[in-house]
């Protein structure tokens, strides 16, 4: 049975350890480690009440950090997702996007943000059918909207942005 519940410090090294088998796959072994750099202890330091993990008797099967903007009071922020291979497709991301969405509007968050790589056919079609759009970007690719060097030269990203309701509202749904 999967248990979805809220991550811990203690969370950090299977984080990383996902990360680096779960991407193993489609990655080099250098490129899955600097891939799971993007996952450092202060994430769940300080983030840890905004951030979640899905388990179950073997350990970690899916996660989501996040956290709440700290210069405005409307805006969240969806920092790194990762399913286990073998439950993908099964609505395992869905689930922890809307319980950070819910979270986030309990919280007064009105907005959430998240970004990905433009080659990431992948998430953009999954952040799109979560009602996600793509913030206007400085050029286009492919016919996709791009940040131009967004995290660094040569590191371009697709940005998304989406409205929750409040969490008086049910369902949350795009508005």
């Amino acid at each position: 049975m999967l248990e979805v519940r809220q991550a811990h410090v203690s969370d950090h090294r299977a984080l990383v350890e996902c990360v680096q088998s779960w991407w193993g796959d489609s990655r080099t072994p250098e490129e899955a480690r600097e891939l799971s750099l993007l996952l450092p202890r202060l994430f769940l330091q300080f983030f840890s009440s905004t951030s979640l993990v899905v388990r179950d008797g073997t350990g970690i099967r899916a996660f989501l950090v996040g956290f709440h903007a700290a210069d405005n009071e409307t805006e969240a922020y969806i920092h790194f997702v990762g399913v286990d291979p073998q439950l993908r497709g099964q609505g395992i991301a869905r689930r922890l996007y809307e319980a950070f969405f819910q979270r986030a509007a309990e919280a007064g968050r009105r907005e959430v943000r998240a970004i990905t790589s433009p080659n990431n056919a992948g998430s953009i079609a999954f952040h799109q059918a979560l009602g996600f759009t793509l913030e206007p970007g400085d050029r286009e690719v492919d016919g996709l909207s791009v940040h131009s060097d967004y995290d660094g030269p040569g590191q371009d990203r697709v940005c998304f942005h989406r409205r929750i309701t409040s969490a008086a509202d049910s369902p949350l749904r795009p508005q």
